[in-house]
């Protein structure tokens, strides 16, 4: 079996990659030192994707945290995973950090970068067989949006087989207090269009809205956002850690999602949305009632209307006690929803994968679901960022910013006109998407 290497870059990378690994670790019975909490119970899943047995019978994560602050990554060493992960894979160099400016960050990846490509060389020998990268990061910081973007182009230089997907976290405009955001994410929107796979967008306002409006939450907690991007990430990859009949591993995961290489932006459901913090949500579920919830807007982590646009694909897997008859029912009712709106040069691609719970874990809901979906409203996202980014462009504002970089000396608006070039071609690419000559278009 091949396996995944998780980069964690930034502040926002370091604390969703750190929920995430921590709930992979209860899924799979491993505590936070590393030792099997069960060892003497067998089940069936597959924690070398993930994780590698050290000489010490503990399981490491083949994860890399690379900060230019370094206040994240002493917080998880100061905690009860402080043997947790490979202290050599920790990469918090002294200076600062990046001042929220793109330019920064990649200029200081640059720097540092022989540094990080001895780590991943090492645990790519380490891993044997290699199926790809998951990138965690931030694209509006510094360091997660610069250092990140700078990761992006070296990997699929260097490890051009290798599939890379993110879990890329685009910022709430509206309440944001970091002024240059919009220059920081039309950068990197540009890398994460040309250089990745497939990238998982979570989105800081939807994120925002489930936590008032789903989990009554007061105000909006980072924490309990993070634990609930740490759900879905557990969830995209339960498929691989808890093996079926189908999508066991990244490209059968993904290649159905993605029929067309240009439009690999995808948003995410889950229900029962509830949290370790948070009062249970117990009901009774079933498959059709998961699968319902998890078209139900209120339940997309994506503040872009899906009533508007067009789905290319869907991926509902589904985890728990199921009857098999349960399945083939329920398909059969989503795919009757004429509300539900697919394009119209193939057939209406909705799928179901079952994926087994983890024995480790209680649940009071006998089904859970996570819902990937490719739809062409996406956009409506990436032209959001568009409109700010050129509110601030065409007054040059903070501009001086980035002229200041070493990457950017001297090219700043050209770059900045590439990016904004490379979005909109995504942007008109999803909307030739929804046009039934769509696949004869280049012809």
């Amino acid at each position: 079996m091949k396996k995944i290497i998780t980069l964690q870059v930034g502040q926002c990378g370091n604390q969703i990659g750190h929920e995430f690994w921590t709930r992979l670790a209860a899924e799979h019975g491993i505590a936070p030192d590393g030792v099997l909490e069960h060892p003497n119970e067998t089940i069936e899943d597959r924690k070398d994707i993930f994780f590698y047995l050290a000489d010490d019978n503990r399981y490491i994560p083949r994860s890399i945290l690379f900060d230019l602050e370094p206040r994240v990554v002493n917080k998880i060493k100061g905690s009860d995973y402080t043997h947790f992960y490979n202290p050599e894979n920790m990469l918090t160099p002294e200076g600062g950090g990046a001042g929220n400016n793109w330019g920064q960050g990649y200029d200081l990846g640059q720097k540092y970068y022989e540094d990080i490509s001895d780590i991943i060389r090492r645990e790519v020998e380490v891993a044997d067989a290699l199926e790809g990268f998951i990138l965690c990061h931030s694209i509006a910081g510094g360091t997660g949006s610069g250092t990140g973007s700078l990761l992006l182009e070296r990997l699929t230089d260097e490890y051009k087989k290798a599939t890379t997907l993110t879990y890329s976290v685009f910022p709430d405009l509206k309440t944001t207090d970091v002024v240059v955001q919009p220059y920081n994410s039309i950068l990197t929107m540009r890398r994460l269009a040309e250089h990745a796979d497939a990238v998982v967008v979570l989105d800081n306002q939807a994120l925002g809205q489930i936590a008032t409006n789903k989990l009554n939450l007061t105000e909006n907690s980072y924490a309990e956002m993070n634990d609930l991007v740490s759900v879905v990430m557990a969830a995209t990859t339960t498929t691989l850690r808890f093996p079926s009949y189908s999508n066991n591993d990244m490209v059968s995961l993904l290649a159905p999602l993605i029929p067309t290489p240009p439009c690999h932006f995808l948003m995410t459901g889950y229900t029962p949305i509830s949290l370790s913090t948070t009062r249970q949500v117990v009901r009774k579920t079933s498959v059709i009632d998961v699968m319902s919830r998890l078209l139900d807007s209120k339940n997309i982590m994506m503040s872009a209307p899906v009533d508007k646009g067009m789905y290319i694909s869907i991926l509902n897997v589904i985890q728990g006690e199921v009857d098999p008859s349960e399945i083939h029912s329920a398909l059969r009712q989503i795919r009757e929803n004429k509300a539900l709106r697919f394009i119209p040069w193939g057939p209406a691609s909705l799928q179901l994968a079952l994926s087994r719970k983890s024995p480790f874990i209680e649940t009071q809901n006998r089904v859970s679901g996570l819902m990937l979906a490719n739809h062409t409203n996406i956009t409506s996202l990436f032209k959001t960022n568009i409109q700010s980014f050129m509110q601030m462009f065409k007054s040059s504002t903070y501009l001086h910013n980035y002229e200041n970089t070493n990457c950017l000396q001297n090219r700043v608006k050209d770059e900045f006109q590439e990016c904004l070039a490379a979005v909109n071609k995504v942007i008109d690419e999803y909307a030739a998407a929804e046009k039934e000559d769509f696949l004869t278009l280049d012809e």
